[in-house]
């Protein structure tokens, strides 16, 4: 006897193939997969809001281990985080430079706009790939504020009230480094550290301080919230942290 013969039928059919499916059933899976298709945003937007709201009101971070949009994590080191507003958003940018600045978020979309498409890596191991991000170059900001002569670095704080972040004045001059207004072709939502974030497309992510709302320019680097906690300083995409994540660049 041969194998095949040896093989148990499939129920429903001679052949092993099922039993014959009806015209009116196949075109029912097609509405219903174009359906599923074209309701996919909707979806995906509503799980998105509801994930990112809960994180903002999640004290013990679990709901930053659960995917977003895209592969997104949602995380923030508070319980609750404001939302801000073309109305009530305000950038400064103080500290050592000549010229003291507030902006708002009309005056940042007045501002020439560079697009950037990179993977974005988190050091805790997930990346997304080719991800846009829109906004004004830091450098940009920094050249209208002048800086002084003694600067070395530029420290980020957010309207959370308790994350910030740093770089070096080197590093903050990269043309890699944008104070972003869009991502993913759109405005940056809440959720995602909106209106106005950091990005600095080539180190992880932590450095792309959400909720961004003061530019002060520093005589020295002044470690970071994650940094307290034991991340890199220098947190380029795989040379740093002990990972050997590819470079995002």
């Amino acid at each position: 006897m041969t194998k095949d013969a040896n093989r148990p039928r499939a129920r429903g059919g001679e052949d092993g193939l099922g039993a014959p499916v009806g015209r009116r059933v196949v075109l029912g899976m097609l509405a219903a997969g174009a359906a599923g298709v074209a309701a996919a945003p909707f979806l995906q937007s509503a799980y998105d809001s509801t994930l990112g709201a809960a994180a903002q009101r999640d004290p013990t971070g679990l709901t930053g281990l659960l995917p977003g949009g895209g592969g997104f994590r949602y995380y923030s080191v508070t319980g609750s985080v404001p939302a801000k507003d073309e109305h009530t958003y305000r950038l400064t940018v103080d500290g050592l430079v000549r010229h003291r600045a507030s902006y708002r978020l009309a005056d940042l979309r007045r501002l020439p706009q560079t697009r950037l498409v990179r993977d974005v890596q988190c050091v805790t191991g997930w990346r997304v790939p080719t991800t846009p991000f829109e906004g004004v170059r830091l450098s940009a900001l920094l050249d209208a504020a002048g800086v002084r002569p003694e600067a070395k670095a530029v420290r980020f704080t957010c309207f959370d009230g308790s994350y910030s972040e740093s770089l070096t004045l080197e590093q903050a001059r990269r043309d890699d480094v944008l104070i972003a207004l869009r991502m993913q072709d759109k405005p940056l939502g809440h959720a995602h550290g909106g209106p106005v974030r950091l990005y600095v497309a080539p180190m992880y992510f932590y450095k792309s301080a959400k909720w961004l709302s003061g530019i002060t320019v520093t005589d020295h680097v002044q470690p970071g919230y994650w940094e307290h906690l034991g991340y890199d300083i220098d947190a380029w995409v795989g040379r740093s942290n002990g990972r050997d994540d590819a470079p995002t660049t």
